[in-house]
């Protein structure tokens, strides 16, 4: 490993390189999976495929969106990325329906509280995201998008009443370790750093989101994202208008737009697809890897190197993900064993 004598750089480098060394030992160890047959016929690789991509596409964000508020105002671009990706999909499902035959499930009034919940959320969550990236070095942003683990089993288990496994127990306690780690911004006068605080109150708003999303899953998500980006993007949109945060500059807000359909509708999409023949397990395993790629991609881009308590952060949120990607995964065997 190529380190040109940085041993920041090193450290970084070995923990992800670790991360990706786990997931190919869990992807190697023989594993009961109920497919149809397409699935049967289709190669594993090209699943698994989808899974890194997955990962990686969501990982541009935090990065580029960094660059992007250098040009555009956070709830400008809040509402751009979301979108971008709902026009993304949608064009995506239009080829779709042409080419291939899909039936859907059409939604009902009785969903409709969970849809606008959805919606809500989705405003509320990127316009946080952005404005906490703005105050915030990119890298500890990156990281602390891992709290939407405890914030999505904290929901789960307080208002939607599901049982949380030890492992994810533990895993919601690194997380939430390394969280506050990331949030002290002066460790001799153990002050807090908003932006830091907003990035937390996002995950808040996508944890909650997500249980409310899986009220939908039954439904086709492609139009789940759909729905998600056009009105959320719409919203936070109008927003941005009525404060004056808009921007007229064409080249970056097409960029915005590209960047809310690779990094949120194709990421998701991708997900999705990997999920039918990998199975939630181990597609977990692969997109827990999204936020070291976004740090290491932050450190290289902008090669402003963190405070200590970074890579004190990264050491726990690695640990983290790892109990959360593998109690998944024994969840998974268990409802898939015979």
């Amino acid at each position: 490993m190529k380190t040109d004598g940085n041993p920041i750089r090193f450290f970084v480098l070995d923990t992800l390189s670790k991360r990706i060394f786990l997931i190919e030992k869990e992807i190697s160890k023989p594993c009961a999976i109920i497919a149809s047959k397409e699935n049967r016929s289709t190669p594993l690789k090209k699943y698994i495929l989808y899974a890194i991509l997955a990962a990686l596409l969501y990982a541009l964000s935090t990065p580029i969106s960094k660059v992007l508020l250098s040009t555009l105002e956070p709830t400008f671009i809040a509402g751009l990325l979301y979108l971008g990706a709902g026009f993304g999909m949608a064009i995506v499902g239009f080829i779709r329906k042409r080419v291939t035959k899909v039936e859907t499930k059409k939604f009902t009034k009785a969903e409709l509280p969970s849809i606008i919940g959805m919606v809500v959320l989705d405003i509320l969550a990127p316009i946080f995201l952005m404005i906490g990236l703005k105050t915030s070095i990119p890298e500890n942003v990156a990281l602390l998008n891992n709290f939407e683990i405890v914030a999505t089993a904290l929901f789960a288990a307080f208002l939607f009443k599901e049982v949380i496994p030890t492992r994810l127990r533990w895993a919601i306690v690194f997380v939430t370790i390394a969280s506050v780690v990331l949030t002290v911004e002066d460790l001799s006068a153990f002050t807090f750093s908003p932006g830091s605080f907003l990035v937390l109150l996002a995950t808040l708003c996508w944890g909650l989101e997500n249980n409310l999303t899986r009220k939908l899953s039954f439904h086709d998500p492609l139009m789940v994202v759909v729905i998600k980006g056009l009105f959320s993007g719409t919203g936070s949109l109008i927003i941005a208008l009525i404060l004056g945060q808009a921007s007229w500059n064409v080249w970056a807000i097409l960029g915005t737009l590209a960047l809310g359909f690779v990094a949120y509708g194709l990421s998701i999409f991708f997900y999705v697809s990997a999920q039918r023949g990998l199975g939630a397990a181990k597609t977990s395993a692969f997109y827990a890897i999204a936020p070291f790629v976004a740090a290491l991609l932050s450190l290289v881009i902008f090669l402003e190197w963190p405070k200590p308590q970074f890579y004190v952060a990264l050491l726990l949120m690695a640990v983290g993900s790892y109990l959360a990607a593998n109690d998944f995964k024994k969840e998974n065997s268990k409802k898939i064993s015979p």
